[in-house]
């Protein structure tokens, strides 16, 4: 979804073919997986369930809203005190930008961060992000599974996550160890 697919091809096509390669990561969406599988030779899972999870150490809540109440739910909860800095996510690349408008409408200064953004464009939403220039960044799953900012108070769902795995890579921006 972010474009460096055919980069990855490429790169991946003049590696040797005697090598070995190691992928991590948190979870595994499906895309991922068949990627994986598509790439490497002979690959082996390995899986690592810790004994206690990072959820434990992050509040959870649900509100129930209706889809035209949802705006102005999300204004409160960017208004709360506890409030510092938060990742609001959306499920597409129009609706970040979409949201990121009418926050900055109603006086809540955000930026977007999705894969039709340029590398450049995501750089500079995450930087103004981590300087405290900006409190709310607005993102996609796929543009979010490589923030880690230390200091982020909420994660968001706007809309909820097409795979249940995402909502482990959303709510794993906050509550680092």
């Amino acid at each position: 979804d972010m474009g460096f697919l055919p980069a990855l091809k490429k790169i991946i096509g003049m590696l040797p073919k005697n090598r070995q390669s190691l992928f991590f990561s948190a979870t595994l969406a499906p895309k991922i997986r068949s990627l994986a599988s598509d790439l490497l030779f002979n690959p082996v899972s390995v899986n690592v369930t810790p004994k206690t999870t990072s959820v434990k150490k992050i509040k959870q809540t649900v509100r129930m809203v209706n889809r035209s109440d949802k705006l102005d739910c999300l204004h409160s909860v960017l208004n709360e005190d506890a409030m510092e800095r938060a990742i609001v996510f959306t499920r597409t690349k129009h609706g970040a930008n979409a949201l990121t408008k009418k926050l900055d409408r109603v006086g809540i200064r955000a930026v977007a961060i999705h894969g039709n953004k340029t590398q450049s464009a995501r750089q500079k939403a995450l930087d103004s992000f981590r300087q405290k220039q900006v409190s709310v960044l607005v993102a996609t799953d796929v543009a979010a599974r490589g923030i880690d900012v230390a200091g982020v108070t909420h994660v968001i769902n706007y809309d909820m996550p097409v795979e249940p795995e995402s909502y482990i890579h959303r709510i794993g921006r906050t509550g680092r160890a």
